[in-house]
């Protein structure tokens, strides 16, 4: 299925993965994290495939089990005592609970940025913040896309080499190690020649120059318009939630949570329309073009 948000304006693409990163941060209490955790997973899913589902087994869930599991043993904060560990040191209820909440919340906020790198492309990030910060926008543009780019290009340098003999899987320990130091220096200087073209080739463009047009003209149409106002509603109901305490919750020296009420409900309900919008959005288009199909 593919991802019909992506197609947004970016001020709105933007806009929404800023407020989700930092609600995620902020927002601990258990429903809130339970939604954003979900939401999170099934977008990234929605836009990923099946590579999604690799990333997530191999790397998201060890990553929140393993964090989960080592708060308890270095945290001995709380009231409510389990047991006591070899060391003496007791493992608390509020302690188990504080270190499931910061996996997840580390968890989301991981996977919310994953969805945000497939969604804000370059183009996208300097369109917005090309002519306020140049120098910057660029720099973070090219810093954003560190990651999986340098992944990649080590991909590609070391299938050259295994074409040699020189790959990091092939001889003894000795000659691995010396094969990877290798491999980490092609990798380097790619790295610094690239950033030196880059640099060369935005400034050859005139990138940052008054009156300098983007490459991708976006247009704020009535499409966005509608979707900032859906936005903007469920962004201020979560904040009134927020305000009200509904995102409340004390985890020690004992766990307390806010009392549900319909209130809380409602704040729920608006929490999960507005971390579902982007599934909801290509839900919704899947359905017209089907509903079109059907009619040709």
């Amino acid at each position: 299925m593919r991802d019909p948000f992506s197609s947004y304006h970016p001020i709105l693409n933007f806009g929404y993965f800023t407020v989700m990163l930092l609600s995620s941060m902020f927002f601990m209490h258990p429903v809130f994290q339970g939604i954003a955790l979900l939401s999170a997973v099934t977008y990234s899913l929605l836009l990923k495939g099946r590579s999604g589902v690799k990333f997530h087994m191999l790397y998201m869930l060890p990553l929140l089990l393993f964090m989960a599991a080592m708060n308890p043993a270095f945290n001995h904060a709380g009231v409510t005592i389990l047991f006591y560990l070899k060391s003496g040191n007791p493992v608390t209820l509020e302690s188990i609970v504080f270190g499931v909440s910061a996996a997840c919340m580390f968890v989301t906020v991981i996977i919310w940025f994953s969805c945000y790198n497939a969604v804000m492309t370059s183009d996208k990030f300097i369109y917005i913040f090309g002519k306020i910060l140049p120098s910057l926008s660029l720099i973070l543009s090219m810093v954003l896309r560190f990651v999986p780019r340098y992944i990649a290009q080590m991909k590609t340098i070391s299938n050259a080499q295994k074409c040699i003999g020189r790959d990091m899987s092939q001889g003894n320990m000795l000659q691995r190690a010396r094969n990877g130091i290798a491999i980490l220096s092609i990798l380097t200087t790619w790295a610094l020649e690239n950033a030196i073209e880059t640099a060369d080739s935005m400034k050859s463009r005139g990138y940052g120059q008054h009156g300098r047009t983007s490459y991708s003209n976006f247009r704020f149409d009535r499409r966005d318009r509608i979707m900032l106002a859906v936005l903007a509603g469920l962004i201020a109901c979560v904040l009134v939630g927020a305000v009200l305490g509904e995102n409340t919750i004390r985890f020690f020296p004992s766990i307390k949570v806010s009392v549900v009420t319909p209130v809380s409900y409602a704040v729920y309900i608006a929490y999960f329309a507005l971390c579902t919008i982007p599934v909801q959005v290509a839900i919704m288009e899947e359905v017209k073009w089907k509903y079109i199909e059907s009619k040709t």
